[in-house]
């Protein structure tokens, strides 16, 4: 945009990696995106030295086409981890709708005219342009290399003979000549060389930086039709992509009901046996309890129904109970799903967010259309079966696991960096170890907080220009590897939608769009996480109730233990939470001994109350204060006037600990819908002065029409705002805390079991 380029390509080597988030870009700086591949083409006659070929996409057949060649190679066509595509895959089928270059100096027409074989070169250019009639361009470049100049002269010699265009590029690899250096340091880290290393192959040059068209007419002024044929290119390159629809498979529906009626059919079925559980007949108030339980399930159907989601529910629902029914272990629940009727009433959770107050829009707000996304725990070791079963269920062409790329992050960079620069492995690791071990620490952070790295940056010359270099390329994408639990499942082939990458030897298959950009394609995202406490939880209940069985007893069913037993409870209070779920580090051992916890909503408040902002902030003390009656339970002033704020925070001895109080505040005191209410929170959350300025005046507006006065209604808005950056999702914290509740249950009945399931799963890790 700067160089006000009216167009530009990227073409990422063998892969589209980049594609998605480049057109993005593209689009928004005002840009036409040309997209495309620099491809390896299988050389027979040498396997160690493919051919170069580059591709571009002229449309949407063009697209998927490209996509379909590119998964291929990485499917059939690898050789030395290197894909490649054969030329037999080539024909006017498959490269319809692409553009094709001839690769410069390392394609195969232009290795030829090296050798001075213009038979060859000449039959070659038959071949090309017969499978890419009136699409195929003779490649030159100007970029200071070897042999360029040789190459160049030959081809448009080649190209006057044979009435083929030609066309100028840059084969760009970083944006200005000064990132030269760090480019080619960037190149040993990865092939394992050192900058000085007289052996390594210089395949670039410093000329390789994104020239303006300005540089590029003068560079190719001899040649000026090189240049008008980049314009002719991107004039023929219309891919228009459709982004950000999703598109899910179809879950097969009762004839003659739709899925909308099928998934409200489901729901209440299910609710109905959730109900024989949780409700008793003989309750006075059953009735209206129940009324209360089909209310929230109907408000819940409609918004599901309504936003066109009904597959996804049921698609989760299914293979979750297929994982029951197949004695994989799965989660009670996880993230803000928890609050979900309709998924605790299709068993997709184990909770029930009425009586643990959860709130559906914090997971599915109607106010603001988006994807439902449930994250299921399985069973570290049985996972791979449920996701075994979708891929059986869907169609093995149509399901996929997700890439996910690993970057330079600041120990690893330095330690890199150090190595090609050609210093002493104790040196880069000295200077390594003075970045501090926080979560996602950056160099650049580093340098303001750890002293003796500042220190040595600023009086050691060999530091600094470690750091400086290091800090040019923290950041970059390394390695591509597999998404911790993402699958994605195509209503039908999965290259339709995304491109298919995997490890040379064919394992590990996955989509080459990671998690966002996979979604922006069209797919839906759904997570199958290993959580390795569920396969602890497996192995003591499968120990216990083969020693019950023996003498005659009921196996335990662990979703139905009592949440108020006094010997968890007892255990609790002492602290003797080693191997206990999400209580056994010694900070939350030491909590635990303040709060004294003796009811399974403090177990939910220690999940929310063990972050820095709460114990950095005092709410902590507070709460552990408030809860021994050595501080008085207060609520907002408003409690006088709406006596409703008691319930909402009685749970918390009136301190906001949960996103969720904060939507039910602004419900109860500002007559914001709780759609309205979790952007409400968002807002709150992202601090953006705009989007607060306005909420700050329909929250006071709202407070007012309910009767508060304007600076008791602020006063409240900025204590809310105040305490929503600490507020953590309350359905995420209780479906944790139950898992939490199950293993401090286990270790309390049956301590030898559970325990030797637990050194089992560390055996397992270790070996692993």
């Amino acid at each position: 945009k700067q160089k006000k380029f009216p167009s530009i390509a990227l073409t990422d080597r063998s892969n589209m990696f980049a594609l998605i988030r480049f057109y993005k870009a593209a689009i928004e700086a005002g840009i036409k995106p040309i997209c495309g591949v620099d491809l390896l083409i299988r050389n027979d006659e040498d396997l160690s030295k493919p051919h170069s070929i580059l591709f571009l996409i002229q449309n949407n057949i063009g697209y998927k086409n490209l996509t379909e060649l590119v998964s291929r190679s990485f499917r059939e066509g690898q050789y030395l981890g290197h894909p490649m595509i054969n030329m037999d895959w080539l024909n006017d089928d498959s490269c319809q709708g692409i553009i094709a270059l001839s690769g410069g100096r390392y394609g195969d027409i232009g290795r030829a005219l090296l050798l001075n074989n213009d038979v060859l070169a000449e039959k070659r250019l038959d071949r090309w342009s017969k499978i890419f009639p009136s699409r195929f361009y003779l490649q030159l470049t100007r970029t200071g290399r070897i042999h360029e100049e040789d190459y160049l002269h030959s081809c448009i010699k080649l190209a006057e003979k044979n009435m083929i265009p030609v066309v100028a590029t840059n084969e760009v690899c970083f944006l200005k000549s000064d990132d030269f250096i760090p480019h080619e340091v960037r190149v040993c880290i990865n092939d394992g060389r050192t900058l000085d290393d007289p052996k390594r192959l210089k395949n670039y040059s410093d000329q390789q930086y994104l020239k303006s068209s300005e540089e590029m007419c003068n560079l190719f002024s001899d040649i000026p039709e090189a240049i008008e044929n980049t314009v002719e290119i991107a004039k023929r390159c219309n891919l228009e992509l459709v982004l950000g629809k999703n598109f899910l498979p179809d879950y097969p529906v009762p004839k003659g009901m739709s899925i909308d009626q099928f998934l409200t059919m489901e729901a209440h079925k299910g609710l109905n046996l959730r109900l024989k559980s949780i409700l008793k007949k003989e309750e006075s108030n059953y009735e209206v309890k129940k009324g209360l339980y089909e209310k929230r399930l109907e408000n819940e159907l409609s918004v599901i129904n309504g936003m066109g989601f009904p597959g996804y529910f049921l698609i989760v629902a299914d293979f979750i109970r297929w994982g029951k029914k197949n004695n994989v272990p799965v989660g009670p629940g996880r993230g803000s799903g928890a609050g979900s009727l309709v998924a605790y009433s299709l068993e997709i959770t184990d909770l029930d967010p009425i009586e643990f107050d959860l709130l559906f829009e914090r997971f599915l707000n109607p106010e603001r259309i988006s994807m439902p996304d449930f994250d299921v725990d399985f069973c570290m070791d049985k996972r791979d079966r449920v996701i075994d079963y979708v891929a059986r269920t869907y169609g093995r062409d149509s399901v996929s696991q997700i890439i996910t790329f690993g970057s330079m992050a600041a120990k690893a960079v330095v330690r890199d960096v150090g190595r090609v620069l050609g210093h002493p492995y104790g040196f880069a690791d000295r200077v390594a170890k003075m970045i501090p071990l926080d979560l996602g620490i950056t160099l650049t952070k580093s340098l303001e907080v750890s002293d003796d790295l500042a220190n040595a940056y600023k009086n050691d010359e060999e530091v600094s220009q470690l750091i400086d270099m290091a800090l040019q390329l923290e950041g970059l994408a390394r390695n591509a590897s597999k998404h911790a639990g993402g699958v994605v499942i195509a209503p039908g082939r999965l290259t339709d939608f995304t491109p298919l990458y995997c490890e040379s030897d064919g394992s590990n298959l996955v989509t080459q769009y990671d998690k966002d950009d996979v979604e922006q394609a069209g797919l839906v995202k759904f997570d199958f996480l290993g959580l390795r406490t569920l396969t602890i939880v497996d192995r003591a209940l499968e120990t216990i109730n083969s020693n019950r069985n023996q003498i005659g007893k009921e196996p335990i069913k662990i979703s139905e233990i009592s949440l108020s037993d006094s010997k968890c409870f007892e255990l609790l209070r002492r602290a003797e939470t080693t191997a206990v779920f999400q209580l056994e580090s010694v900070g939350m051992k030491q909590l635990i001994t303040k709060l004294k916890p003796d009811c399974f909503d403090d177990i939910i408040a220690l999940v929310a109350l063990f972050r820095p902002g709460p114990l950095q902030s005092g709410m902590v003390d507070n709460f552990i204060a408030r809860k021994h009656g050595k501080e008085k339970v207060s609520y907002p002033d408003a409690y006088y006037q709406h006596a409703s704020l008691k319930p909402i925070l009685d749970s918390t001895y009136g301190i906001i600990l949960y996103q969720e109080q904060v939507m039910q505040i602004a419900q109860v005191l500002a007559g914001y819908t709780l759609g309205e209410a979790d952007i409400l929170r968002r807002a709150m959350g992202k601090k953006k002065p705009e989007e607060m300025a306005k909420q700050r005046a329909v929250f006071n507006q709202g407070a007012q029409q309910n009767g508060i006065d304007p600076s008791l209604g602020m006063k409240i808005f900025d204590l809310v705002e105040k305490f929503a950056g600490y507020g953590f999702n309350k359905s995420h914290s209780a479906a944790y805390a139950l898992v939490s509740y199950q293993t401090l249950w286990l270790k309390a009945h049956y301590p030898a079991a559970f325990m030797a399931a637990v050194l089992s799963s560390d055996m397992d890790n270790t070996d692993k």
